[in-house]
C-alpha cells in the first residue's frame, strides 16, 4: 500500500514538473530550463542563458514559524506577548506594566545568576536539541597560571582590571606578550574604560564607591589605556585606532586629535573607525562653525590620500557633526549626502534622523521644512530598516507633530508596520513616547470617529496613555460635541489608574455640568458623577487621593440637577459646609429652580438657610424669589 502511494506520488510530481519546464519554455523560447535532481547542497554550474530549478529547498528552522507568524496580524483586544503566560496579572496601568516588566525582567537576572554562580548545581541538560544560552556562562577564570592564554581568557570574559593586572604582572616577569593580544586589550580598555562592565545577571550594586569610577572615567594622564599603548615598542593602527576612538568615546577630543598626529608621524596609515571617532570630535575642538565644517573637509581629504573607504558610518558621522554647525550643516547637508552616494552608501535611519536634526530645531518656526520631511518620507516608505548604526531610530514622530502634519503621521506609522521596523522605535520609555505623540496629533487633527478607532486599536494592547494624552481624547469630544462618550471614556480613566488625577476629574466634571443634554445622555452623566463621588470618598486602595474643591462640587451638583436627581444633589450640597467650600449663587438660583417644579417648600426655605449660612451677597435676593414663587404659610414668611 505504502509502495503504491509512494509510486504514485512520485509520478504526479513528475508530471508536475513537466507541465512547469513546458510553460518555462513557452514564456522564454531562448533558455533551456533543467530541473536538478540533486539537493540544493551542491549548487549546479549553469550558464547565462540555462535556469536551473532545484529539486528540493532547505528552509531555516524558523520558516513555520515565520510563515505562521505573517498570516495573522496583532489582536488590539489582547495583552502584550510578553503578559500572556501569566493572564492574572496583566497589567492594566502604565504603572502596572511598569513594575510588571521589572520584575520579571529582575527575576530573570536573578535565575541567571544562580545557575552562573553555582554551575555545579545546573549541569543536567533537560533541553532537547541543546540550547547554549540556557546553560551556565562561565564566569570565572579557568586558568591561573601567568600567561598570555590566562590574558586572552580574561579579555574574552571582559574582566578589566584582571586583565591588565595580568598584563602587567607578564610585563614585571618579562614575559614578552604579541601586538595582536595587547591589541585586544587595548580595545578592551578604551571600551569599556578602567573598569569592569556591569554583569546583566548580577544583582545590582549600592556601593557608589564601586561605581564611580566608571561614570566618571576620563583619559587622565597616566590611565591604563596610555600606559599600555607607551609599552608597545612598535604600536601599529590597529593600537593607535584604539586608543583614538577611546579618547573620543571618553571625552578626550584633543588628545585623540593629538595622538593622530603622531600616527602620521610615524608613517601609518588611519582606518575608517579612526576617521570616524575624529570627525565625530571635529566640532568638540573648533568653535565658529566654519571651523568645524573645514576640518571635517579636511579629515575626508586626508581619507581619499590615504586611500581609506569611507563606510556607512562615516556618512552619519558627518550628518551628525554638522548637526552642530548651524547655517553652514544646512548648505552641506545634502551635497555630502550625494557624494555618499556616489561610493555607493546609501544612508540609514540615522542618516535621515540627522538630516531632519539639522533642519529642524525644537521650538523653531518650521519655514520651508515641511518639503524636506516629505521628501525624507518619500526615499524611506514602503522600506524594511535593518540597525546598521547606534543611532538608528524614529525621530519623525517630533516633525510630524510641529508641523501638524497628519498626512506624514500616518506614513511614518505605516512605515513601522514593514517589516520589522517597530524594534526601531526602541525600549519601552521610547515606545511609549512616540504612541503618546501621534495618539496627541490625532486628537488634535482628526474627527473623534478616527480617533476612537486608533484608540480602541492602541489602548490597551500596546500604548498605555497618559493623563495629558486622555485629556487631549477630552478635548477631542468636546470640539466635536461627543460629550455623550465620556461616561465610556471614564471607565477607561479608572481602569489605566487615572481615576485620582484631579485636573483631569474636574474637567471631565465640567465638561459633563456645561450643556444640558437629552434625558438618556444626563442619566448616563449622573451616574458617571456619583462614581466619580466615590473616588473622591475613598480615593484608590483605601487612600483619600483628591479634595474637593467648589468647583467640582458645584458641577456634580449641576449634572445631578440636569438628570432630575435632586435628592443626590440636595446629599452633594451638603458636602460644601463639610469640605469649607463656599458654593456660587448661581449654583443656588439653580437649585432654587429645581426646586420650585417639586413645589418643596421646606427645601426651599433650607436652601435660604445655607446661603444666609456663606453669608452670600446673593442670600436677600434669594429670599425674595422664595417669597414670589412659593405659597408659605405666616410661620415660613
Amino acid at each position: 500500500m505504502a509502495s503504491s502511494c509512494s509510486q504514485a506520488l512520485r509520478h504526479h510530481v513528475c508530471k508536475s514538473s513537466r507541465i512547469l519546464r513546458v510553460h518555462l519554455q513557452k514564456a522564454w523560447p531562448n533558455r533551456s530550463f533543467v530541473l536538478n535532481p540533486a539537493a540544493d547542497q551542491q549548487p549546479a554550474v549553469s550558464s547565462p542563458e540555462e535556469i536551473v530549478i532545484p529539486k528540493k529547498k532547505t528552509w531555516s528552522k524558523e520558516a513555520v514559524l515565520q510563515a505562521l507568524a505573517s498570516t495573522v496580524n496583532r489582536d488590539p483586544t489582547a495583552s502584550d506577548y510578553r503578559f500572556q503566560d501569566d493572564p492574572y496579572l496583566t497589567p492594566k496601568t502604565s504603572s502596572e506594566f511598569k513594575l510588571f516588566s521589572l520584575s520579571q525582567e529582575s527575576g530573570r537576572n536573578a535565575a541567571k545568576y544562580f545557575i552562573s554562580t553555582y554551575p555545579k548545581y545546573f549541569q543536567k541538560d533537560y533541553a532537547q536539541p541543546h540550547i547554549p544560552c540556557l546553560m551556565p556562562e562561565t564566569l570565572e577564570a579557568q586558568l591561573e597560571e601567568v600567561s598570555e592564554a590566562a590574558l586572552i581568557e580574561r579579555i574574552q570574559m571582559r574582566k578589566v582590571k584582571a586583565a591588565v593586572d595580568l598584563y602587567d604582572q607578564l610585563q614585571q616577569a618579562g614575559t614578552p606578550v604579541s601586538l595582536d593580544v595587547t591589541n585586544q586589550l587595548l580595545d578592551l580598555i578604551c571600551f569599556y574604560g578602567d573598569c569592569d562592565p556591569a554583569q546583566e545577571n548580577v544583582p545590582e550594586q549600592r556601593n557608589e564607591e564601586t561605581r564611580s569610577p566608571c561614570l566618571v572615567f576620563s583619559f587622565r594622564e597616566n590611565n591604563n589605556a596610555e600606559r599600555v599603548f607607551a609599552l608597545l615598542s612598535e604600536p601599529n593602527t590597529h593600537s593607535y585606532s584604539a586608543l583614538i576612538r577611546g579618547m573620543v568615546k571618553y571625552g578626550a577630543y584633543s588628545k585623540a586629535f593629538s595622538t593622530y598626529t603622531d600616527l602620521l608621524n610615524n608613517q601609518l596609515k588611519a582606518d575608517v573607525s579612526t576617521f570616524n571617532a575624529l570627525i565625530t570630535a571635529a566640532p568638540e575642538v573648533k568653535e565658529k562653525y566654519n571651523e568645524k565644517w573645514e576640518l571635517i573637509v579636511d579629515l575626508l581629504k586626508q581619507m581619499a590620500e590615504q586611500k581609506v573607504k569611507p563606510n556607512l558610518l562615516t556618512l552619519n558621522a558627518v550628518l551628525k557633526a554638522l548637526r552642530r554647525c548651524g547655517t553652514v550643516g544646512k548648505s552641506q547637508a545634502f551635497p555630502v549626502i550625494s557624494e555618499m552616494r556616489a561610493l555607493s552608501i546609501d544612508p540609514s535611519l540615522a542618516s535621515y534622523n540627522h538630516l531632519l536634526s539639522i533642519f529642524y530645531k525644537p521650538g523653531a518656526p518650521f519655514q520651508g521644512q515641511t518639503d524636506i520631511l516629505q521628501e525624507v518620507m518619500n526615499e524611506v516608505s514602503g522600506k524594511s530598516f535593518t540597525p546598521q548604526d547606534p543611532d538608528d531610530g524614529f525621530i519623525f514622530d517630533l516633525s510630524c507633530l510641529d508641523t501638524k502634519d497628519i498626512e506624514q503621521a500616518y506614513r511614518v506609522h505605516e512605515l513601522l508596520g514593514v517589516g520589522e521596523n517597530w524594534r526601531l522605535l526602541g525600549n519601552d520609555f521610547q515606545q511609549n513616547i512616540y504612541h503618546a505623540r501621534f495618539f496627541s496629533l490625532l486628537c488634535m487633527m482628526e474627527n473623534i470617529d478616527v480617533v476612537l478607532k486608533w484608540y480602541r486599536d492602541l489602548v490597551p494592547s500596546v500604548y498605555y496613555p497618559s493623563s495629558n494624552v486622555m485629556r487631549d481624547l477630552l478635548q477631542a469630544l468636546d470640539t466635536d460635541n461627543r460629550l455623550d462618550l465620556i461616561p465610556q471614556i471614564w471607565k477607561d480613566l479608572k481602569q489605566l489608574g487615572h481615576g485620582n488625577r484631579q485636573t483631569l476629574v474636574e474637567e471631565l466634571l465640567t465638561l459633563m455640568a456645561r450643556e444640558k443634554q437629552n434625558q438618556e445622555v444626563q442619566e448616563t452623566f449622573a451616574e458617571c458623577a456619583l462614581d466619580i463621588k466615590k473616588m473622591y470618598d475613598t480615593g484608590d486602595r483605601g487612600k483619600v487621593m483628591m479634595s474637593w474643591t467648589a468647583g467640582s462640587l458645584s458641577d456634580l451638583v449641576s449634572v445631578l440637577l440636569a438628570a432630575q436627581r435632586r435628592q443626590d444633589a440636595w446629599e452633594i450640597l451638603k458636602l460644601f459646609k463639610t469640605h469649607n467650600r463656599v458654593p456660587s449663587e448661581e449654583l443656588l438660583d439653580k437649585f432654587l429652580t429645581c426646586i420650585k417644579e417639586s413645589g418643596d417648600v421646606n427645601q426651599a426655605l433650607e436652601l435660604v438657610q445655607i446661603s444666609a449660612g456663606f453669608c452670600l451677597p446673593g442670600t436677600p435676593k434669594l429670599i425674595q424669589r422664595v417669597q414670589q414663587e412659593f405659597l408659605l404659610s405666616e410661620q415660613q414668611k
